[in-house]
């Protein structure tokens, strides 16, 4: 029965996974669109030192820490990884790792990032925190999933939720493409009892 139990957490995983790399593109691109549209260069915003990204102050457990300094951060690694300065901007948009982009909707970047430009990748009138929510689920989700843990006890059917809702709100046809072709809920009744 562990066996069984490990099989399917493996399925699940692999299930979950690719539905959350095609959201993860979806956002990226709208996000870059948004952003590109804010910034329009020369250079590419990822290479631009946008206000955005400025120190931000906050007080955590007790001491002040720069909270977008992994968001500062972020771009300039994707940017070396793809190859230097002279990298495109899409293989560097590549680069960006999921919590970079999933921190981008935020509380703390509502006024420097959502209300100038992110709200635009979203259906008109989205708010940010129905959007921040769901994406942090399904950034933990995600990391939960790289990390081979089990999912025995996760809340599957709510990101999967999750899931639509965030396509939904980018991009109906990446809903429907994702509703059509997930494999999850077919995984999901499979579970061994």
């Amino acid at each position: 029965m562990a066996l069984d139990l490990y099989e399917w957490n493996a399925e699940i995983s692999a299930a979950l996974l690719r539905d959350l790399a095609h959201l993860e593109v979806g956002l990226r691109n709208a996000y870059d669109r948004a952003l590109s549209a804010r910034w329009p260069g020369p250079p590419h915003w990822t290479t631009a030192n946008i206000p955005a990204f400025a120190p931000l102050w906050r007080t955590r457990r007790g001491r002040r820490v720069d909270v977008n300094l992994r968001t500062r951060e972020s771009p300039h690694r994707a940017v070396d990884s793809a190859g230097g300065p002279a990298a495109p901007p899409g293989k560097v948009i590549a680069e960006l790792m999921f919590g970079f982009w999933r921190f981008l909707s935020s509380s703390a970047h509502e006024k420097s990032l959502w209300v100038p430009s992110l709200h635009q990748a979203f259906a008109p009138g989205t708010d940010r925190r129905d959007v921040d929510r769901p994406i942090g689920r399904l950034h933990g989700l995600r990391n939960r999933v790289a990390h081979h843990e089990p999912l025995l006890r996760y809340d599957i059917t709510g990101r999967v939720t999750d899931i639509a809702t965030v396509a939904g709100l980018l991009d109906p046809d990446l809903d429907r493409h994702l509703s059509a072709t997930s494999r999850v809920t077919r995984v999901l009744v499979q579970r061994p009892r």
